[in-house]
């Protein structure tokens, strides 16, 4: 009798503890992880709500100190509807209302006549002290309703990056960028609302909600000081030669982390069901791709010098063009530079016959393999969505020599400036090359943080090749491009252009008189805290590079240095 009771009095506290359990683990979820919900729902005693419940992970840059500045959150307000069906006099409501907030009166009045409708939105986004007025009203047939809405207090900064949050039929979503990207981390849907914390414990506590690392807020490497100074520069240069688009990104190519990414023109996200041009949300500098041109050169001539096959001495002769397969290729001033050159001079005076010269010592099957080790076949697999792959089956298919031959600098093959500016990156990171990414960290708020760390992709070049062509671009800085008068006196800067011609649109050949002019740096030269490309297309009024981007290019790079203050290297 005595061992029965026993048992049935453990029984009965294994029923309270569970009982106890359950009820604090509850709490825990209603109080803790959904009292943002919660309050809302209390708000809602006196505020109808409208529709669903709309929640999303926020979004944050990162300034160089550290500090984190909203690049997307939640904002709270208010929307006011009118139900038709029992407003009685639409005119003495209409009048009220409007000593209250701006009405369209045509809108109005055309919504009103909807008998059939019992609600009809009139006015959006309204704050606690206006919509507080309007219940005051009490006129019937007329409520404000709690809501919620995507918002991005930088309007424009970044928003190429950012992407938006808006509907795809009947649902919110991320659309393009990062909020598409992320759509699975920073979505809040309808089944995280409310939690079975009874099937919760007993299931696999390992996957509780506070532990999930699906849902959270990003946190980007995006510096805001330095996207605004790029995106301030890109206008002014974009206005300035009347260009079709302007682009740009600063990397550090140690990591892989992107402190800027901009394209003008760009568009705010708060207001992008205004936008007529659908075709303006695309990231061109991740969703399309371009022929670069002689920004190429520097990638050939590294392949070069790592395969040991030229030095910066070697030596050729000049004639001013070359003859594959039965085509000429020129230079693009064939009158220039004529006899012996070396292949440092070829880098100065960017002479196509030079690096073609260049990338026949090696063999095409052997530069075959380096533009494919540079990445240019594949994604870079930034976190970015739409990513594109460069467009090389030309050049990797086919037997002929000239198909190599252009390649080499830059014309005939079209890539995408994120994975350009990823080769061009290993130049300055002794051969590495890395991952680009724009996300560090997403925040779990009761979980564990994850940190994104960089990640290595491959050794494309020896340190020694690396180092080699970035001494040999520093002489193209200081010395050839526009005769050295952007020579920082204090610093080493490793820096190249690109004019390349603009591919017909679905067709064969080229645009005439249209050009799309590049720019890449990095300093300092043999320590790379940031690499900046740049990016024109059809800019008027000017047909090179070195005359469009060489002062954009000088600017951003004495902002950098000053604005990390990084120690002068010589």
């Amino acid at each position: 009798m005595k061992e029965g009771f026993k048992f049935r009095i453990r029984l009965i506290y294994l029923f309270i503890f569970l009982f106890g359990a359950v009820l604090t683990t509850r709490l825990f979820f209603i109080q803790v992880v959904k009292g943002n919900y919660y309050e809302d729902l209390a708000n809602q005693q006196y505020v109808a709500p409208a529709g669903e419940y709309f929640d999303r992970g926020s979004i944050y840059f990162k300034e160089k100190n550290g500090q984190i500045f909203s690049a997307a959150v939640i904002k709270k307000g208010f929307q006011l509807a009118v139900n038709p069906k029992i407003l009685e006099n639409s005119e003495d409501a209409y009048q009220k209302l409007s000593e209250i907030i701006v009405l369209d009166k045509n809108d109005f009045f055309q919504r009103v006549k909807k008998k059939d409708d019992p609600y009809e939105i009139v006015a959006r986004r309204l704050d606690n002290e206006t919509a507080k007025k309007i219940s005051d009203l009490k006129i019937k047939g007329v409520n404000v309703f709690l809501e919620n809405w995507r918002h991005y207090p930088a309007d424009n900064l970044a928003s190429h990056i950012l992407g938006f949050v808006g509907y795809k039929k009947d649902f919110l979503l991320g659309r393009y960028g990062l909020e598409q990207y992320y759509e699975n981390i920073l979505s809040r849907g309808e089944e995280n609302n409310f939690i079975n914390s009874f099937a919760e414990i007993f299931t696999d506590i390992k996957k509780s909600i506070i532990n999930n690392p699906e849902k959270g807020d990003i946190v980007l490497t995006i510096e805001p000081t330095v996207q605004s100074l790029l995106e301030k520069t890109l206008e002014k240069t974009m206005e300035k030669y009347k260009s079709q688009l302007a682009g740009g990104i600063i990397i550090e190519p140690k990591t892989g982390k992107i402190l800027a990414m901009a394209v003008k023109p760009d568009f705010n996200p708060n207001f992008y069901n205004e936008v007529k041009d659908l075709s303006i949300f695309i990231n061109p500098l991740v969703e399309n791709v371009f022929e670069m041109g002689s920004i190429m050169k520097p990638l050939t001539l590294a392949a070069g010098l790592d395969q040991e096959k030229i030095t910066p001495q070697t030596t050729y002769e000049n004639k001013g063009y070359v003859t594959i397969n039965g085509k000429r290729i020129e230079n693009y001033d064939i009158d220039k530079y004529l006899g012996k050159r070396t292949m440092q001079e070829v880098l100065n005076y960017s002479l196509n016959s030079g690096v073609i010269f260049a990338m026949q010592q090696m063999g095409k099957e052997k530069f075959q393999e380096y533009l494919i080790n540079y990445g240019f076949t594949e994604k870079t697999n930034i976190d970015l969505s739409q990513e594109t792959t460069g467009m090389l089956s030309n050049v990797i298919d086919s037997p002929r020599e000239i198909e190599y031959a252009t390649a080499s600098f830059g014309q005939g093959i079209a890539v995408t400036p994120i994975a350009m500016t990823t080769a061009l990156s290993s130049l300055a990171n002794g051969g590495v090359l890395m991952k680009p990414y724009v996300v560090e960290e997403i925040k779990i708020k009761e979980g564990k943080d994850i940190k994104i760390e960089p990640q290595v992709k491959k050794q494309v070049l020896k340190k020694e090749s690396a180092e080699e062509i970035s001494q040999m671009l520093v002489e193209v800085f200081d010395k050839a491009l526009m005769d050295g008068i952007y020579k920082i006196e204090h610093y080493s800067v490793a820096a190249k252009t690109g004019t390349a011609q603009v591919i017909k649109e679905g067709e064969k050949g080229y645009e005439e008189g249209e050009y799309i002019h590049t720019f890449f740096g990095y300093a300092p030269a043999f320590d790379a805290k940031f690499l900046t490309f740049l990016l024109l297309v059809k800019p008027q009024g000017v047909r090179y590079a070195s005359h469009s981007l060489s002062e954009p290019f000088v600017n951003i790079v004495k902002f950098l240095l000053n604005y990390y203050k990084v120690a002068p290297d010589r």
